[in-house]
């Protein structure tokens, strides 16, 4: 089976959450036996030098990839607003982009096309003109939705009345194109009802982050203690909004607890703002070499999440890695876990302040936390089980006499 994925940044190395889910995704269905073509947009706000890949995955199978700049520029913002377009999505559309793909489809057939998030649907009806293959959009998040809870929090009038607009474009987009392929793979059970109100009358399935749990080994011996540690890209704005409020309104009495608690913040483009807060137990070490490693030297992760869409999945690695996360009910969405069990809610600055004091005073519960959230991690989250799930998804739409996109 020959299966061509659409992503809109490389995704190597997988050091964030999409370049993860995209990553385990072409290594599961390798190991189902599919032929994989990747064609990534390389864009900008995440280059990656493709000549500087050394990974073994990379070498097995056919990649392709286009470099565009989706840095945002305050004219084509502007004018944007005159258009009926959604300046967020079409910053990654390029004619010389679609030219690339053309040139592929051209060239070779395909069993199945998959679009990995809606900033690659752009290039939708290139793909419907040179392919016949089966189409797949999956979800990675429900995009006017984050644009929307941020717009909720937003206090300055003009910056909220603008991502309002910027919401309303992508809800509208979603809408229209969500029913434009034979399936559709949503990250997690509210996406799915979330897509479902958006009017997805296709078919519908939930595939949460999967993890290649062999990556993920677990050293207690290096774990230090008492420590708390925040890891997230801080170009994604829940990620710095959500810290900020933490640093803010937590951190200081939770500082005081104790002189020998350490709060580290790790995480690619972190902001310069993080670096200036006065505390001397706050660790900043922006981006880290090696996630995992990371994850395992600390013990209790904090996920101060406001905002947002999908399935966090530094959530779904520190389950992975045995932590005992600290996380909002906007931070847990969609991911099975129950509070005190295999995980701890908090959304108020007194009740994080009162689960990080109950994981350092009584150390054994977080640890019972840490375990009971791997064998969670496992259960739901295993690359194997999913990407089997998903290629024999795959064979379904093959075998189906009738187009449902005809139909």
């Amino acid at each position: 089976m020959k299966v061509l994925l659409l992503s809109h940044s490389v995704p190597f190395p997988p050091n964030s959450g999409y370049p993860i889910v995209v990553y385990n995704t072409v290594k599961g269905l390798l190991g189902c036996g599919a032929e994989i073509t990747l064609f990534s947009l390389n864009n900008s706000k995440q280059y990656v030098d493709v000549d500087d890949i050394y990974d073994p995955l990379f070498e097995a199978i056919d990649f392709h990839s286009f470099t565009i700049d989706i840095e945002v520029n305050v004219w084509d913002a502007f004018t944007n607003i005159f258009s009926n377009q959604s300046y967020n999505v079409s910053r990654y559309f390029d004619y010389d982009a679609e030219k690339v793909l053309e040139n592929l489809l051209r060239e070779q057939e395909f069993d199945i096309v998959q679009f990995e998030g809606l900033f690659v649907v752009p290039y939708l009806d290139i793909v419907k003109q040179y392919s016949k293959a089966k189409l797949i959009y999956r979800a990675h998040h429900i995009e006017h939705d984050v644009w929307e809870r941020l717009a909720l929090r937003e206090r300055f009038t003009p910056r909220r009345t603008y991502l309002e607009f910027l919401s309303r474009r992508l809800k509208a987009y979603e809408m229209e194109q969500v029913n434009r392929f034979h399936e559709v793979f949503a990250i997690s059970e509210p996406d799915r009802q979330k897509l479902l109100l958006l009017g997805c009358q296709t078919r519908l399935e939930v595939f949460p982050v999967a993890l290649d749990f062999e990556k993920y080994q677990i050293d207690t011996t290096k774990t230090s203690f008492p420590t708390l540690f925040h890891l997230g890209a801080m170009d994604w704005r829940p990620n710095k909004e959500g810290l900020e409020w933490f640093l803010d309104e937590i951190w200081p009495d939770i500082e005081e607890l104790s002189g020998e608690l350490r709060f580290y913040i790790a995480g690619k483009n972190m902001q310069k703002q993080f670096f200036n807060y006065d505390s001397d137990n706050l660790i900043v070490e922006g981006e880290v070499f090696d996630a995992v490693d990371f994850i395992n030297s600390k013990a209790i992760m904090i996920v101060p999440l406001l905002s947002g869409s999908g399935m966090r999945v530094k959530i779904i690695e520190g389950m992975a890695m045995q932590k005992c996360i600290i996380a909002t009910t906007m931070a847990a969405e969609g991911i099975d876990c129950k509070h005190g069990r295999d995980i701890l809610i908090a959304d108020t600055a007194d009740e994080f302040y009162r689960s990080i004091l109950k994981c350092i005073t009584q150390p054994n519960k977080w640890r019972e936390i840490g375990e009971n959230a791997r064998r969670t991690a496992e259960k739901h989250h295993e690359i194997n089980g999913s990407a089997k799930r998903m290629y024999n998804i795959y064979l379904e739409l093959l075998a189906a006499k009738e187009d449902p996109l005809s139909a």
